[in-house]
């Protein structure tokens, strides 16, 4: 048994999901495309499915132990470690009009997939920064929990300590609309102002 709790801790769950988060984002095609096609709605999805498979391939906890520590309902972290990636893959790719899979639980699964096979297990100092990703992590996760439509006061009570391209996320948020209704939203509201 301490071999394995010593395998635990040796694991960075955190540097894997967003490892598993990117790989999923260019399954669709790239953070570009989703914005293109005013996907930007997924992102919180594909976030929290990347950590559901990456702490249940991982850790081996539960979709229950699961769901406590994402702070997610049982049935939607059930859903999602359930959903068929080869179905969702066949979705993506057009040769099926419908799925009634979980959508990111299945783009994640093929991102873990990925990640596994070509071993890219953890990630190096700043790559998320030069891949221009990272502070949507950030705010993501800064968002967790958060009920929505928030105000932007709100938004800068939770995120104020980040800076994104070079900006303090207190003065972005000067700039934004006084009432957000998701966390797509808010990503997109970032991305307006800084470019």
């Amino acid at each position: 048994m301490e071999v394995i709790d010593k395998a635990v801790r040796d694991i960075d769950i955190d540097a894997m999901a967003e490892q598993v988060f990117q790989e999923s984002i260019n399954i669709l095609g790239g953070l570009r495309k989703l914005i293109e096609y005013r996907n930007l709605t997924w992102l919180p999805s594909l976030a929290e499915a990347a950590y559901a498979v990456v702490m249940k391939e991982e850790l081996m906890k539960t979709h229950k132990e699961i769901a406590f520590d994402l702070g997610l309902a049982p049935q939607t972290v059930q859903n999602i470690l359930r959903a068929d990636a080869k179905e969702v893959e066949r979705f993506i790719k057009g040769e099926i009009e419908k799925v009634d899979e979980h959508k990111a639980g299945g783009i994640a699964k093929l991102a873990y997939e990925r990640v596994k096979r070509e071993k890219r297990i953890t990630l190096k100092e700043g790559e998320l920064e030069v891949l221009g990703v990272d502070w949507a992590i950030r705010v993501l996760m800064r968002l967790r929990g958060m009920d929505f439509p928030i105000k932007k006061e709100q938004l800068c009570d939770r995120i104020g300590g980040i800076v994104i391209k070079g900006k303090p996320f207190k003065t972005i948020v000067d700039e934004m609309k006084p009432l957000l209704g998701s966390p797509a939203e808010v990503l997109k509201e970032i991305k307006r102002i800084v470019g």
